[in-house]
């Protein structure tokens, strides 16, 4: 897939570069520079793939011709997003938050190419177990979470917190890899069809 073409993570997420690896085995991970603001006006739903866009486009300039896959992910309970905690305070409120009850998490993924871009969003919906606030500081302690949006990673001890999900377990982790890799084939398509070479 994308054969003599520079692919590109525009991301430095231990997660991604991990999960990418289900579909590329060369890549770069470069980060983008792109302001991450939430954008005013939209809704919680649209803003990751608003965002991956901007990741994915900024690092772009850099090679037009490459592959660049951005992405950026978000939790979201009552219609407000939950983030990167800035502190371990902020990151008890979230988890405390989170206890017992359903969120989404949803990423929005945007792939640069030769000009062209694609983009999706895909939601995963997660309810937890409720949580005792020895849990949460025991959690936070051991696994700190300033790096994971809504404060926990399912892949280390937060799965523990996790009583069901619905959907795609790699989203929950930060990157939906198997409907990217799907996606993919179809932009490949797209791509070689106008002319753009794979």
């Amino acid at each position: 897939m994308f054969e003599g073409r520079r692919i590109i993570l525009a991301s430095q997420s231990p997660r991604r570069k991990e999960l990418i690896r289900y579909i590329f085995s060369d890549f770069e991970a470069i980060p983008s520079g792109a302001d991450e603001t939430p954008p005013e006006g939209v809704s919680a739903e649209e803003v990751p793939e608003i965002l991956s866009a901007r990741k994915a486009l900024d690092v772009a300039k850099t090679d037009p011709e490459a592959l660049v896959i951005g992405c950026d992910t978000v939790v979201i309970l009552d219609g407000v997003i939950f983030g990167k905690p800035k502190d371990e305070a902020e990151a008890f409120l979230m988890l405390k938050s989170l206890s017992g009850r359903t969120h989404r998490v949803v990423s929005g993924v945007c792939v640069c190419c030769a000009g062209r871009t694609m983009s999706f969003t895909q939601t995963t919906e997660v309810t937890f177990y409720p949580l005792s606030d020895g849990e949460i500081l025991s959690y936070i302690s051991e696994y700190p979470p300033l790096d994971k949006a809504g404060s926990y990673g399912i892949q280390d001890r937060g799965g523990l917190f996790v009583k069901e999900i619905k959907g795609d377990h790699y989203n929950v982790i930060g990157f939906p890899v198997a409907r990217l890799y799907r996606e993919l084939g179809q932009f490949e398509k797209i791509i070689a069809k106008r002319g753009g070479g794979v």
